[in-house]
């Protein structure tokens, strides 16, 4: 097992620490949200952890998840970080409001499906949602189509197995086609004309999707809109105590270390976190 490196000393003051962004999801699912993050904010400090231990969250109880955020989101701020993105649909679901509850110093920025863009910009009034099953039995899911969506048909689909897929970088695998295919075709009988991606590792496969649905499909990945959010939220001056990106796992770093640099085409160290008792150690 890798020894993990204890980042230096934590930022002298406030307006560097408001400019560490703590990035988490179960697995290497946000790393979309990371690679939105690091375009538009390329000189900012970063930190990502993966929780692969417990990949994926979305089968999970939703007070089992809550208990995951709470302890990286805590581990997150022990290593300075002031704006932390749950860039994880199930995790938000579970977590998002009750940590912003619980830190109100903190930023927090949640994933939630796309509804509203979809709602919006559909000219059949039909929309498809890939997600995971905690996500659609989240009270936020449920906000959103209730507050946006009324007049909208929405089906649904948790496309059990592909997180696991793209976990193992199957992005374009029979697997993964057969879990989108069996998702999607009934949808696009039904006469969809928009899919939101309510899970941060479906991205990753936006490629077989498109080729899946066709052009006249619009498909929604909400990590853009995710980026220019926590943009607005990291403000301050830059802070100059850790300019590189850091990435951290709960499984094995080298699996997340191919990923990265085979998918988003970088290389970048990847060190271990351990849990014991609950709580993250290094």
């Amino acid at each position: 097992m890798r020894s993990s490196r204890r980042l230096s000393r934590q930022p002298a003051d406030e307006a560097q620490r408001k400019k560490v962004i703590g990035i988490f999801d179960s697995g290497v699912g946000g790393l979309s949200v990371f690679r939105e993050v690091r375009l538009l904010l390329p000189d900012r400090p970063v930190i990502y952890v993966g929780d692969q231990a417990h990949v994926p969250y979305g089968p999970r109880k939703l007070e089992e998840v809550r208990d995951f955020s709470f302890e990286i989101s805590r581990w997150l701020m022990s290593q300075g970080c002031t704006t932390i993105v749950v860039a994880c649909n199930t995790a938000s679901a579970a977590a998002l409001h009750e940590l912003r509850d619980a830190y109100p110093q903190t930023n927090f920025v949640g994933m939630e499906p796309a509804v509203k863009p979809a709602a919006e910009q559909t000219r059949s009034g039909v929309v498809g949602v890939l997600a995971t099953p905690a996500t659609f039995q989240g009270k936020l899911y449920a906000s959103v189509v209730e507050r946006f969506a009324k007049d909208v048909k929405i089906y649904t689909n948790t496309c059990p197995g592909l997180v696991a897929e793209i976990e193992a970088g199957r992005l374009d695998g029979d697997a993964t086609r057969r879990i989108l295919t069996d998702a999607l075709t009934p949808m696009l009988a039904a006469g969809i004309d928009t899919v939101v991606l309510g899970c941060t590792h479906y991205p990753f496969v936006i490629p077989l999707i498109r080729e899946i649905v066709g052009e006249s499909v619009r498909v929604i990945d909400p990590a853009p809109a995710v980026a220019r959010q926590v943009a607005r939220l990291a403000s301050g001056s830059l802070s100059e105590y850790m300019p590189e990106p850091r990435v951290y796992t709960t499984g094995e770093p080298d699996a997340v270390e191919f990923f990265i640099r085979t998918i988003l085409g970088i290389e970048i160290h990847v060190e271990k976190l351990v849990w014991q008792e609950g709580h993250l150690e290094g």
